[in-house]
């Protein structure tokens, strides 16, 4: 359990985070930059869910991203925490393979009840998809800062971790799809229809 009693502490008024570790590092730190960009990727998901929540045919999804909001906690304690050669106090959260294997039932789940699509999706449609669509190009930058700190000397990343934010990203475009009346309602891209 986490108790948080104060929250501010000055600490960080030098530019300055801690890490899990206990490591300060600058706020412009890829690995920083690299879990900030997936809490800003749960916010985002959290306004999806203001037109998921109520609505009994998105019950499923809303459910769904509850718990991946969940799991998005768990990415960011996992990215705040690098591996390192030292043993820990304690066993540092990480992300499992099993979540990465339940995003992608899920993707099938949905994607079963979906139209066939023959074009790209334009982001919008219902309100649902448009703020899932969001979301899914915030998690797309949380992968790409990912796999940049991974290429870091030094730096080390799960292979779930950057499993999980690939698969959450084409969750997030199937439920977008789901959520606009299962693809019925999306937007196609139509090539060239404005020249």
């Amino acid at each position: 359990m986490v108790v948080l009693s104060k929250i501010y502490t000055r600490s960080g008024d030098d530019g300055t985070t801690a890490l899990a570790s206990g490591e300060r590092r600058p706020k412009d730190d890829l690995r920083i930059e690299a879990y900030g960009t997936v809490d800003e990727a749960n916010s985002a998901i959290g306004l999806a869910r203001l037109s998921t929540a109520d609505l009994a045919e998105h019950a499923k999804i809303d459910a769904m991203l509850l718990r991946i909001q969940n799991d998005m906690f768990d990415l960011g304690a996992d990215l705040s925490t690098p591996e390192t050669p030292m043993t820990p106090h304690h066993e540092p959260l990480r992300i499992l393979a099993s979540q990465v294997i339940r995003l992608e039932q899920e993707i099938d789940e949905l994607n079963a009840e979906l139209t066939p699509l023959r074009s790209f999706v334009l982001p919008g449609g219902s309100p649902a998809a448009a703020a899932l669509h969001l979301a899914r190009t915030i998690t797309r930058r949380a992968e790409r800062l990912t796999v940049a700190l991974s290429a870091t000397p030094g730096e080390v990343v799960s292979p779930a971790a950057l499993q999980y934010l690939n698969r959450l990203s084409d969750f997030l475009f199937v439920a977008a799809r789901y959520s606009n009346r299962k693809g019925e309602a999306d937007i196609l891209w139509v090539p060239g229809a404005h020249r």
